[in-house]
């Protein structure tokens, strides 16, 4: 059979069946008596098993090697053509996120492109001040879409570059809530804890509203950490968070600051004061906690908290007795509550 015919029979151009034989891949098997090129079925065969294996990927010579080496073996050429297919596919990935991160910044020139690249290439730099420079420089006139400083807020560890991040994240707004909403789940417990505190700076309504869906988080670290950005906010759905880590002793001195800070409502003030009342007259509170319960009670006002300290003078826990009397000595003066 003739080049020409092999050519259309196999889709392959009469010029790479060429290369193919300057590579040594392909030989036909005899000449014709004009001296044209004569291919045999068998030649037509590994034309075919040529065209299959380049279809996965293999380079001419990894072909050759395949088809020609008996020390060869199919499953180190298909790990190997995985581990590249994969590696590809995450270059291309990486690079369409790019694209869309130039794309939503909504670029007018090239120089506003170039400026997004800069400052995205800068926010995976692998030195911390780059980093922080990326993350300041990031509100501007071309700022770096929110997509691009949620990933690297919640893959950053150092806390200086955390925090410009977030400070970032705050300026942004109401749009970073959604891509923060899907880090509250990551897998990653560091993730989650980075993401709840970036919806902490962001200020508003929507912001408040997933910090309280946050409060049942499976994950306490992230409940806890919703709980004082709530108590800041005055949003009492905080309080029983809040009582529960002065009973666990976790971050207890700011959680009792955080029910001050909601105590300054009278409702929600009686509220606090009959939870940490409950607590103190449970038998299975233990003495650190009951101590540290009283100590809260220094930050609420009213009379349920009165009659609280009041009854606590007589406890048996001399130092639970000592710190109710101590508290209300102070709320009995004449500049006290």
């Amino acid at each position: 059979m003739l080049i020409g015919e092999v050519s259309r029979r196999c889709g392959v151009s009469v010029r790479m069946l060429r290369h193919y034989e300057s590579l040594g891949l392909l030989r036909p098997t005899g000449r014709t008596g004009v001296g044209y090129r004569d291919y045999s079925d068998a030649d037509l065969r590994r034309i075919f098993h040529i065209e299959s294996l380049r279809s996965l990927g293999l380079s001419l010579r990894a072909v050759g090697r395949a088809l020609d080496d008996p020390a060869f073996t199919p499953a180190e050429l298909v790990d190997d053509l995985i581990r590249q297919t994969r590696a590809r596919i995450a270059a291309e990935r990486e690079l369409l996120t790019r694209l869309r991160r130039i794309d939503a910044a909504g670029p007018a020139d090239w120089q506003d492109v170039l400026q997004v690249v800069a400052l995205l290439r800068d926010l995976g730099s692998p030195r911390a001040d780059q980093r922080q420079r990326a993350a300041l420089a990031s509100v501007g006139e071309v700022p770096v879409p929110v997509e691009a400083l949620v990933a690297a807020a919640l893959a950053e560890a150092d806390p200086n570059v955390a925090g410009a991040l977030r400070w970032a994240l705050a300026h942004a707004g109401v749009d970073a809530l959604p891509l923060l909403a899907k880090g509250l789940d990551a897998s990653a417990a560091e993730v989650r804890e980075r993401a709840v505190r970036a919806v902490v700076e962001i200020p508003g309504g929507d912001a408040t509203a997933l910090l309280r869906d946050a409060l049942r988080h499976p994950d306490p670290v992230v409940g806890r950490c919703a709980a004082l950005a709530l108590g800041s906010r005055g949003e009492p759905a905080a309080v029983p968070t809040l009582i529960g880590m002065i009973v666990a002793e976790v971050n207890d001195v700011d959680a009792a600051d955080a029910l001050s800070v909601l105590a300054t409502d009278p409702a929600t003030a009686d509220r606090i004061a009959a939870g940490l009342i409950e607590l103190l007259t449970r038998g299975d509170t233990g003495a650190s906690a009951r101590g540290r319960l009283t100590q809260a009670l220094a930050g609420i006002p009213g009379d349920t908290t009165s009659r609280a300290l009041a009854g606590l003078t007589g406890d048996e826990d001399r130092a639970v007795a000592l710190t109710a009397r101590y508290l209300l000595t102070l709320r009995t003066a004449p500049d006290g509550r």
